[in-house]
């Protein structure tokens, strides 16, 4: 473990793995790794448990974790990318680029059944970076989830082409009027699509050829590639049933039951790029990027913003915090005193949080409990992996927060 400048305290950094080792002997997560990044420079790494319980295999720097909406950020930086060149603005409306949203149709207040729409304005890109659009996801309450739900309409890896999946979603209504609420959403899917339309090449390539290989992601991607090995993480929940039923109070008696493991994994041969969901990473290359954004658009020698489109993407793009926007939805981070910028939240009120932290503090979540927070006002960057679904299940993030900002002693 490389040592900590003078702005941290060692024995309070050391605090980090005690923490990390007691949630494996307790059997909330299999395994986990955590890398924390001051003024560029690592000064906290640690790695702790099993990647694999079936295999007996550790942990390790190297492995290879499903981030889910870690990719977000992604998706909405190759947004910002082709915006920057003048091929679109935010407020364009969505049906400049994709067919079947030109006549899309919402729910109206308090419905009851889904034939029960009114008129609506089509959403705009921005409103797709901001999860105000109207869109939603299988796993939120409602008439429209619950529609998404019965087509399996998540995005998997193994759900076919993303042009056909997004159709799917053009037949359903909006769940509400767009604008007038927040709610965690497929908007990033979408948004997927629209790059491929834009910029004529699939969301892998341009992923690929803008973004992972000038940063050197080599081992970013939708497809676990060839070469990994066992390095693949095996996925756990402490669920008896869906491990995506965000809403469900089922624990079944094994708190590390198996859901997908190398081998039998679709993250294997996927077939569908989800710009919301469908990444895998390492925590090094995942660090990679989120130092990029920290950097205000430049890593690995590249520049794949500018500053003050980066600025802009970190910035709270909504009237107040979520909570304020009536949202009857998951969110993977808390909502009171958190506003959203441009894929990912908005640190406005510490306090409203509850959580130790900076004004302005850029963050996001997987569900698979991954998470990384960019802390400008202080030059931080961390990472934390590990693979257990839902993220609700444990205050993993919040307790590693203040784990690490307690280090901090300037």
């Amino acid at each position: 473990m490389p040592n900590a400048n003078a702005m941290f305290e060692q024995t309070r950094l050391n605090r980090i793995p005690t923490w990390m080792d007691t949630y494996v002997e307790q059997r909330k997560y299999a395994g986990s790794s955590v890398v924390v990044f001051h003024k560029g420079r690592e000064v906290f790494f640690n790695a702790t448990g099993l990647r694999s319980v079936e295999s007996n295999l550790p942990f390790e720097r190297d492995t290879l974790v499903r981030i889910y909406s870690m990719t977000k950020p992604v998706t909405s930086v190759a947004i910002m990318m082709l915006a920057e060149k003048g091929l679109f603005h935010l407020d364009a409306p969505l049906s400049d680029f994709v067919r079947g949203f030109d006549n899309i149709q919402a729910l109206v207040p308090d419905a009851l059944r889904l034939d029960q729409t009114q008129d609506t304005t089509t959403p705009t890109l921005h409103q797709l970076l901001t999860h105000t659009a109207g869109f939603s996801y299988p796993f939120n309450p409602g008439l429209l989830p619950t529609a998404m739900d019965e087509q399996d309409l998540l995005f998997k890896p193994n759900q076919g082409l993303l042009k056909d999946r997004v159709a799917d979603l053009a037949d359903l209504p909006l769940a509400f009027q767009p604008g007038t609420r927040w709610e965690y959403s497929v908007s990033l899917d979408v948004l997927g699509r629209v790059i491929e339309v834009v910029a004529g090449k699939s969301l892998d390539a341009f992923f690929e050829q803008e973004i992972f290989g000038p940063l050197n992601m080599r081992d970013t991607g939708f497809s676990v590639g060839t070469g990994v090995g066992d390095r693949f993480a095996s996925l756990y929940t402490p669920l008896a049933g869906d491990a995506m039923a965000l809403n469900s109070a089922n624990v079944g008696s094994e708190t590390l039951r198996l859901v997908d493991r190398a081998g039998h994994s679709p993250f294997e041969n996927t077939t569908t790029f989800s710009g919301g969901g469908g990444l895998v990473s390492t925590i090094d290359d995942y660090a990679t990027f989120a130092e990029m954004l920290r950097n205000r658009g430049t890593g690995n020698g590249h520049r794949l913003l500018g500053p003050k489109t980066v600025d802009f993407m970190m910035r709270n793009h909504l009237p107040g915090d979520i909570a304020s926007m009536g949202p009857q939805s998951f969110a993977e981070q808390p909502m009171e005193g958190m506003g959203f910028g441009l894929g990912g939240s908005v640190i406005l009120n510490p306090g409203r949080v509850r959580v130790p932290g900076s004004v302005g503090d850029f963050s996001w979540g997987g569900m698979a409990s991954t998470y990384f927070w960019i802390d400008q006002d202080n030059d931080l960057t961390a990472v934390f992996f590990t693979q257990l679904s839902p993220s609700s299940s444990y205050p993993s993030r919040a307790e590693l927060k203040a784990l690490v900002l307690a280090a901090m002693i300037d």
